[in-house]
């Protein structure tokens, strides 16, 4: 990756992001609730860097505070995905016969629909807040790695090493997380990548519409939400956290690129 210049930019923007994340409770702003009833909807100034909202709400600390919430909506639903959706694809994969057909036909059921139709039924069913939401996702984003898993499990079982591991007598078990699990983690692992940045964009999306994060907790999502409202007096209320969710997107997909590139056995 070190000769990839857009994975190092990728990785950047990723870096930099989480390390607004985290560093939220201990940077010198004011609470992503705390009103200014004197600077409703001020342009940016020194006061406020990045202006204020309809409420008189600092929009610097807002948006460091809802990277939070939608990094861990985008980390969280990957990782409720991978860990739901590779089991299956591994068991489906591996055993074949009725097993993989049952599995398979609910992941293409699944898939039919589209992925942020499907999250924001699966919202609204479990009810308005930022936990269902990743909930939510997560779901929505697991066939994918049903189906990526189970088809590069079909294309490692039928290897000397594993059909060595049966011979000697192990276990389907062992052969499954020390044999064939390693071997397809690569590709699982860019795919989460990328997955990331589709989450990012389902959050927000899903705040925007009132299924996520809840007021008066900050979101980017809902940051577009009520920045719809006042384009023509305070277009920086949507300025901001439209580029916020533009540049983490990004940065992921180009991290996923790389990984992709430097992963990939071909290039070895």
């Amino acid at each position: 990756m070190l000769a990839n210049p857009s994975a190092l930019f990728g990785l950047a923007l990723v870096c930099f992001f989480i390390a607004v994340a985290i560093l939220a409770p201990i940077l010198p702003l004011d609470g992503p609730a705390a009103t200014d009833w004197g600077a409703i909807r001020k342009a940016p100034s020194a006061a406020h860097w990045l202006g204020t909202d309809d409420l008189g709400r600092d929009l610097l600390s807002r948006m460091v505070w809802g990277a939070r919430a939608s990094l861990m909506a985008g980390v969280v639903s990957v990782f409720i995905a991978v860990v739901v959706g590779v089991p299956f694809g591994l068991v489906a994969g591996y055993f074949g016969g009725w097993v993989d057909q049952i599995i398979s036909r609910i992941v293409d059921a699944l898939l039919s629909t589209p992925f942020l139709i499907l999250a924001i039924a699966l919202a609204a069913f479990l009810g308005p807040s930022l936990t269902n939401a990743m909930i939510a996702i997560g779901l929505s984003a697991m066939p994918v790695f049903v189906r990526l898993t189970r088809g590069q499990v079909l294309a490692v079982k039928t290897e000397d090493y594993v059909e060595g591991a049966r011979a000697i007598g192990l276990g389907h078990g062992r052969i499954l997380a020390r044999y064939i699990l390693p071997n397809v983690f690569a590709p699982i692992l860019v795919q989460a990548t990328l997955t990331v940045a589709t989450a990012i964009i389902a959050e927000a999306s899903l705040s925007f519409l009132g299924l996520g994060q809840q007021p008066p907790a900050p979101s980017w999502g809902s940051m577009l939400n009520t920045a719809k409202n006042f384009l023509d007096q305070a277009p920086w209320m949507a300025l901001w956290p439209g580029i916020a969710i533009f540049l983490v997107v990004i940065g992921f997909n180009l991290l996923g690129d790389g990984l992709r590139d430097a992963l990939d056995p071909r290039e070895i």
